[in-house]
């Protein structure tokens, strides 16, 4: 321990009135290589490491910002549920990991809800946010993704769900639960008006999530090397008493499978949905695709042609 960097400077800092006025959040160290990129340059490539391609966890209002045609949206109102209907408790009161979450993350709850346009095309979008309780499924996020069908159905435009969760909820209980089946019924409500579900499944979904909406898509885009399944590889492996493949619960190990219908990289994410949007809904295209201009050979003159090898052959065996 250097006792000179620890204590003496900080206390003459203090004493002096002397802040620090280097940002706490310059530099991130990349989870995939371990590199160190700068916080700048990592938000402009959208949290994407640019030495290993590693997609790093984003929160939802990032989703939208990038998602969304020049950032722009309309952000759906949250939708007030019972705070703890269960008096829930264990190391901590649940009404204070809510207000501790809400204090980190900025949301009401995990799952945010907003209209806007993806390549000129209207859409909704609901993202949930990983940061907030781990994105969990509860009565809030099981509302704000029951509106976000509802504002789809009723401006007859296309739902995309971006899912990050580790499962339901578990300090709301059997009303986490709950939840699966209502998200289910909402996403038949979509099928009922023929309007396209397209889901991008992000590191990481699992548990009750995956086993409700998550999985109900018209198409399945899943982010490079994201983590989805129902239960945990240790579970999965304690249980049948084998070694499973160090790809499994993979994104690409998923595609493989055919558990998803693409892997897509994050860069490529919103021309992918635009396209499949087009081609769901029959809708003109943002950017239609130049046609290039052919013109007409000139009619060839019968006389003017020179007879092939082949006819004087012909005439002689006439």
């Amino acid at each position: 321990m250097n006792w000179i960097t620890n204590f003496v400077r900080p206390r003459i800092k203090s004493l002096m009135g002397v802040k620090d006025q280097t940002p706490e959040n310059l530099w991130t160290k990349c989870p995939g290589c371990g590199e160190m990129l700068f916080q700048r340059d990592l938000e402009a490539a959208q949290l994407v490491c640019q030495h290993c391609d590693f997609h790093m966890k984003a929160n939802a209002k990032q989703r939208f910002g990038w998602m969304f045609d020049g950032g722009t949206y309309d952000e759906l109102p949250y939708v007030p549920v019972p705070a703890d209907p269960l008096k829930f408790r264990d190391e901590k009161r649940y009404t204070d990991r809510l207000k501790d979450a809400r204090a980190k993350t900025g949301q009401q709850d995990a799952v945010l809800a907003a209209r806007g346009t993806i390549g000129n095309l209207p859409v909704v979008i609901v993202a949930q946010n990983f940061m907030f309780m781990g994105g969990s499924l509860g009565m809030a996020s099981g509302e704000a993704f029951v509106a976000g069908a509802e504002r789809a159905v009723a401006d007859q435009v296309p739902l995309v769900l971006v899912v990050a969760s580790g499962g339901a909820r578990m300090q709301e209980g059997i009303l986490s639960l709950m939840q699966m089946p209502r998200t289910t019924a909402a996403v038949q409500m979509l099928r009922d008006a023929r309007l396209p579900y397209i889901v991008v499944l992000t590191d990481p979904t699992t548990g009750g999530v995956v086993a409700s909406y998550a999985m109900l898509g018209d198409v399945h885009i899943a982010e490079p090397g994201a983590t989805i399944g129902f239960s945990g590889r240790r579970v999965i492996e304690n249980t049948i008493r084998e070694k499973l493949p160090e790809s499994f619960q993979r994104a690409e190990y998923l595609l493989e499978h055919g558990m998803v219908d693409m892997v897509v990289h994050r860069h490529k994410l919103n021309e992918t949905i635009a396209r499949l949007i087009g081609l769901m809904t029959a809708a003109p295209a943002a950017t239609p695709l130049a046609v290039p201009e052919t013109t007409e050979a000139p009619a060839e003159d019968p006389a003017a042609t020179p007879p092939s090898d082949t006819e004087p052959q012909q005439q002689a065996a006439q």
